[in-house]
């Protein structure tokens, strides 16, 4: 039987932020404490008609692309209803309101909605509240959940701080009421960073979650569990009931409440290691088509993160946005940061040894290496964050031969994948194009590179951090080896010493960004649960390379 977890909402209180921007306070209100004594359906995504009454948000809420004067405002209703939402600048509510119409939630979406928010403050507090209408009945409505984000400033001296990580739910290691659920949730929430960047493998939608699993030491990790999350994810349901599982733990309910995401996609919310065009010899799957599946987790991303989808999906059916399909874009936050989203898995070519000398598909595709190269040297903030969902010089195999990543394992010229990024790099260096700094995940530890020309085969670029976090809530695993082509050295690296170490027996890494908006410098912080600062480095802007 599948472990049937209330929602159990706390009304909670941020600390303040160090820093003389506002301070937040309650975004999680009596509303929400009603809605604990509804007992969710776990094991079902069917909305809970039998709770009769009016439309409930038992999933809470979420608010993404978050700019200087505009965000999108999520939530999943349980059962048909009209989306609301509404604005003020305090949490009173009780002067400056201004009120948005949403879209119809419905089973074309899985009863999940976004509405475009425009026309906000710039770099001020804003509270909101999400209502759910019957939709034959608009005076019929559920109690508002209540949440608060921060919009970009349009003045340098207001500094931003940001985390990222990635990686949660893998390896079968889930929610875990008995620890706390994903207590990390909790400790980022109380930093009060202005956004985090989910940096890929949001959830595994190939990793069914179990009920139990026996340690080494012989404890016991019991997770929550659900129908969906049973098996792989092959259908459209199941892969919506991947990323609902998640939802499940009040931690994370909270820390999207109050911290607006930038989500972006690797390959975990597919399939392990997937590209375009493969056929799997995987006998979990009666799916064989790789794309078939990639079209359907497209659908459920979109559908449960205010993010891009895929065309005419989720994400333009319901709250207006691009509809072109494209994951990769840009988040601008204010002068002093742009955010380049990578998707560094819907247009790469097979996974193979990678030693091709002619590869103008790469990692990326060429559309969307012209589009980072125009968008960099069109940028004017300090600092370019290339938010890259693989690393550039780890290697990260696929199986006894080929690779996942952009590094080969040949420390000569570069060949494969490497060849795209080398473009990119030389491109960035004659541009004379500074601050740039890649932030990545997906190998499961926490560490620092340097890349340095003086140590490289290919030399035509200037130097550059890259700067790896994660998992956020999955196994953790021994450090990659390094391969030279771009010449990195690892300054820092934590990492567990066997693979597949429960987050019980090695809590999770997330990253830091602070900059300063006086002196423009840009201090990274690696982190581990706990409180714990494990490496620090400080960047100067506007240098070419450092």
């Amino acid at each position: 039987m599948p472990h049937h977890d209330p929602l159990a909402f706390t009304v909670t209180r941020p600390v303040t932020r160090p820093s003389t921007g506002p301070v937040r306070r309650s975004v999680l209100r009596g509303s929400l404490a009603a809605s604990a004594a509804l007992a969710l359906p776990v094991g079902t995504g069917a909305p809970a008609l039998a709770l009769g009454g009016r439309p409930q948000a038992l999933w809470g809420t979420q608010t993404g692309e978050v700019t200087a004067h505009s965000a999108l405002m999520w939530v999943r209703s349980d059962r048909p209803a009209r989306m609301w939402v509404e604005t003020a600048p305090t949490e009173t509510f009780r002067h400056g309101v201004r009120r948005w119409s949403g879209p119809l939630l419905g089973p074309g979406t899985d009863f999940t909605g976004t509405t475009a928010l425009h026309g906000l403050p710039p770099g001020r507090q804003v509270h909101y509240r999400v209502l759910l209408a019957d939709p034959d009945d608009p005076r019929r409505t559920g109690a508002p959940v209540y949440g608060t984000f921060r919009t970009s400033p349009e003045r340098r001296r207001a500094g931003v701080r940001f985390l990222w990580s990635g990686d949660l739910a893998g390896q079968g290691w889930g929610i875990n009421t008995e620890l706390g659920g994903y207590r990390v949730f909790e400790e980022m929430r109380r930093l009060d960073p202005d956004f985090f960047l989910f940096s890929g493998d949001t959830v595994y939608a190939d990793g069914p979650i179990g009920p139990a699993v026996t340690l080494p030491d012989g404890r016991i990790w019991r997770n929550v569990t659900t129908v969906e999350k049973a098996k792989v994810a092959e259908t459209l349901d199941e892969f919506r009931g991947a990323f609902r599982y998640n939802l499940l733990d009040e931690n994370l309910r909270s820390f999207y409440a109050q911290v607006p995401v930038i989500a972006q996609w690797d390959d975990h919310e597919v399939r392990n290691n997937w590209y375009p065009g493969q056929i799997l010899d995987d006998p979990r799957y009666a799916v064989k088509e790789v794309d078939v599946l990639a079209a359907r987790a497209r659908q459920a991303f979109g559908e449960y993160f205010a993010a891009p989808a895929a065309p005419g999906g989720a994400y333009g059916a319901h709250g207006g946005g691009r509809t072109d399909g494209r994951m990769y874009r840009v988040v601008r936050h204010g002068p002093l940061l742009d955010v380049f989203v990578l998707d560094m898995r819907t247009h790469r070519n097979a996974n193979s040894p990678g030693r091709q000398s002619d590869d103008p598909t790469g990692i990326l595709g060429a559309a969307q290496l012209a589009w980072l190269k125009r968008e960099l040297a069109r940028s004017r903030a300090v600092w370019k964050v290339i938010a890259a969902d693989m690393p550039l010089g780890i290697l990260v195999p696929d199986g006894a031969v080929n690779v996942e990543a952009v590094a080969q394992g040949d420390p000569g010229a570069p060949l494969g994948r490497e060849l795209q990024i080398a473009d990119l790099l030389r491109f960035v260096k004659h541009r004379r194009i500074t601050g740039t700094v890649w932030l990545t995940a997906d190998v499961h530890y926490t560490s620092a590179q340097h890349y340095v020309p003086e140590r490289a085969a290919f030399t035509d670029f200037a130097p550059f951090w890259e700067f790896v976090s994660g998992p956020i809530g999955a196994g953790g695993f021994p450090a990659g080896r390094l391969d030279a082509t771009f010449g990195p050295e690892r300054v820092f690296v934590a990492s567990a010493p066997v693979a597949n170490m429960s987050p019980a027996e090695h809590p999770p890494y997330y990253g830091e960004v602070d900059i300063d908006g006086d002196s423009g410098e840009l201090t990274v912080r690696l982190r581990r649960e706990g409180g714990t600062v494990l490496f620090t480095r400080v960047l100067q802007p506007g240098r070419v390379g450092q």
